[in-house]
């Protein structure tokens, strides 16, 4: 009986140490599913990010690590069919469009920030540019912390983290917000 016991209990901290994101896809978030990164997944991710010593090197780590959220994820839901942008993969189960990416890349990052991961950024609400009227475009936002003893008058440093760009389970395309409201980020 106490053995039974001793396993239940293993079995149950396991569970816990696991971690759930509900991840969307169809374009604008039609399908969603729920999708598990077990903690043997998770401690990879921790590793990555702390041997980032930099605010650069932490978004180079942040890069890869929705990535590789993805390419698990991608193994539990459709979504491994994703292709980057919107036309290479138009009309299979699983594609997803800015709307899916900026909404399950900043889950992605959430669960980075709520482990305690992140030392040199936090994560805010994703954000849209718009250019021509028509093209709409969102992403998720970080931003970096000041540094220790900086004044108050020291600007915020934003930076996108989008996987629209890219294919399923590769680095996310990381660009100064600037940048990417200028239209930057790859051509697809």
């Amino acid at each position: 009986m106490r053995l039974f016991a001793l396993i239940l209990l293993l079995v149950a901290a396991s569970a816990w140490a696991d971690e759930q994101v509900p991840v969307c896809y169809n374009y604008g978030c039609a399908s969603r599913q729920t999708v598990n990164f077990t903690e043997r997944q998770l401690d990879q991710l921790h590793q990555l990010l702390a041997a980032a010593t930099t605010a650069a090197a932490e978004r180079s780590a942040l890069a890869r690590a929705v990535g590789q959220l993805y390419a698990w994820a991608g193994k539990q839901s459709p979504i491994w069919r994703d292709r980057g942008g919107n036309y290479a993969d138009d009309g299979v189960d699983g594609k997803m469009d800015c709307i899916d990416h900026s909404t399950t890349t900043t889950r992605f990052l959430r669960l980075l920030e709520r482990c305690g991961w992140l030392r040199f950024h936090r994560v805010l609400a994703p954000v849209r540019r718009v250019h021509f009227l028509i093209s709409v475009h969102w992403s998720a936002l970080i931003e970096e912390l000041p540094p220790p003893g900086a004044g108050p008058a020291a600007a915020p440093r934003r930076f996108v983290v989008d996987s629209w760009f890219v294919d399923n389970g590769r680095p996310a395309v990381v660009l100064p917000l600037q940048e990417w409201l200028n239209g930057g980020g790859p051509n697809v």
